[in-house]
C-alpha cells in the first residue's frame, strides 16, 4: 500500500500520537509504544512495531506512515564534511550538513526550503522562499543519515529562518528533548536567527535550547543594506530583548559575525561590535565569508580576522574564528541552496533501520 495521502507519524508529539491512535481505534497507551519505535528505536515501517498487534498495525497503516525519506544525494568533502540533499515534495529540496570533529559530530539542519530573509551574502536567501518544513521533515534530516547515531550536536543553521517557521521548529525541538522522544539535553541544540520579533521572545521563553544571532554588521543602516530583515526587526531591538534574560546558566547566546573585506573588518568595527554586546554574557563567532555567485562581497583576509579577534578579546569578549568546513562541496556557511537536481521525489521509506542494526 502506498503512502500518498497518509499522515506521517514522524514529527508528531506524544499528545498528537495519542490523538492518532484513538483515530485508528487503538488504546491511548499505544502512543507511547509508537513514540518509542519511531524516536528511540528509529524504525522505518509500521510493520516493524512488533509489540503492537497485527490488527493494530493494519489499522495504523491505513491512515499513517512513519514518514522517513532517504537522502536523494550525498556529497563528501575532502575534510570529511558530508552534505545531504532531501526532497520535501513539490519540486523542493533542502540540504543538511554533517560535520565530524575529534570529540563531536554536528548536524546542520534546514527548517525551510529557501528563505525569505534575502541576505546579500547567503546563497539560500538569493534563491527565494519555497515553503516551510514540517516537524517531521526537520527530524527526518536527523534520522536519515548514516551517521545519525554519532551525533552530539544539532544546529538549526541550514536553509531558512527558523523563527519564520516557529510552530514546527518548536515541535521538532520538543521531540528532540522530550523523554518520549530523543531525550537530548537542550544545550546540545542551537537555533540561529537574524532576530525575528516577537517570535524570538516566544522561542526564548518556550524552550531551553541555545541561541545564535546573525548580527554580521554592527551599524544598523549598513546592516539594512545587506540584511533586509534589519528594517523590520532592528538589531538594537533584538539586543534589547536578549538583555532581558539571564544567559549565565547552561543556556548560551552567541553572535554570528561573517567578515567581509572593507565592510565590517576594521578595528573600529570590532570596537562598535564590542559596545553593542557589552554586558551580555555571550560568545562571538567570526565566520569566513564564502564567495557565492553574483555577490560583490569579498572575504576578509585571515590575518585581518585574527586581528579582529584580538581586538574583541581586548574588550573581554570571548571570540572564536570558525573553521571553514565543506567549502569544496558548497556546504560551508552561506552556501546551501536548492539546486536543480534531476532527482526522484519518491517518498520512499527505504532508510537506515536502526532497530534492525541493533539486533
Amino acid at each position: 500500500m502506498g503512502t500518498e495521502g497518509k499522515i506521517s507519524l514522524l514529527g508528531l508529539t506524544l499528545t498528537e500520537l495519542q490523538d492518532a491512535v484513538i483515530k485508528a481505534g487503538m488504546p491511548k497507551f499505544t502512543a507511547s509504544q509508537i513514540a518509542d519505535w519511531i524516536y528511540a528505536k528509529r524504525v522505518c515501517s509500521i510493520d516493524d512495531m512488533t509489540n503492537i498487534s497485527k490488527k493494530g498495525r493494519e489499522s495504523l497503516s491505513a491512515l499513517y506512515t512513519v514518514g522517513r525519506v532517504q537522502a536523494q544525494r550525498t556529497q563528501k568533502s575532502k575534510d570529511g564534511t558530508i552534505k545531504y540533499l532531501f526532497s520535501v515534495g513539490d519540486g523542493r529540496f533542502v540540504e543538511s550538513v554533517y560535520i565530524p570533529e575529534k570529540d563531536r559530530a554536528t548536524l546542520c539542519i534546514s527548517s525551510q526550503a529557501g528563505c525569505q530573509m534575502g541576505c546579500e551574502f547567503c546563497a539560500t536567501g538569493r534563491q527565494g522562499f519555497k515553503g516551510n518544513l514540517t516537524a517531521g521533515q526537520i527530524l527526518n534530516q536527523v534520522l536519515s543519515i548514516e551517521d545519525a547515531e554519532t551525533l552530539t550536536n544539532i544546529v538549526y543553521m541550514g536553509m531558512g529562518e527558523p523563527l519564520n517557521n516557529l510552530t514546527e521548529v518548536l515541535k521538532s525541538m520538543e521531540i528532540l528533548t522530550a523523554p518520549y522522544g530523543y531525550a537530548w539535553s537542550p544545550k546540545r541544540i542551537t537555533l540561529s536567527t537574524v532576530g525575528i520579533l516577537p517570535a524570538l521572545k516566544t522561542f526564548i521563553e518556550s524552550c531551553s535550547c541555545n541561541l545564535a544571532v546573525s548580527l554580521h554588521i554592527p551599524y544598523p543602516d549598513v546592516r539594512a543594506a545587506y540584511m533586509p530583515a534589519e528594517k523590520a526587526y532592528p538589531i538594537d531591538d533584538v539586543l534589547k530583548l536578549i538583555r532581558q534574560y539571564d544567559w549565565s546558566g547552561q543556556r548560551r547566546v552567541s553572535f554570528e559575525y561573517t567578515m567581509f573585506k572593507g565592510v565590517n573588518d576594521s578595528p573600529a568595527d570590532a570596537a562598535r561590535l564590542a559596545k553593542m554586546v557589552h554586558g551580555i554574557q555571550c560568545h562571538v563567532n567570526l565566520i569566513p565569508f564564502h564567495k557565492i555567485p553574483e555577490s560583490k562581497l569579498e572575504p576578509a583576509a585571515p590575518a585581518t580576522m585574527q586581528n579582529f579577534m584580538k581586538e574583541l578579546e581586548r574588550y573581554k569578549i570571548p571570540t572564536t574564528i570558525r573553521r571553514s568546513r565543506g567549502q569544496d562541496i558548497e556546504a560551508a556557511c552561506g552556501m546551501l541552496s536548492q539546486l536543480n537536481y534531476a532527482a526522484s521525489e519518491s517518498r520512499s521509506e527505504t532508510c537506515f533501520n536502526y532497530a534492525e542494526r541493533s539486533k
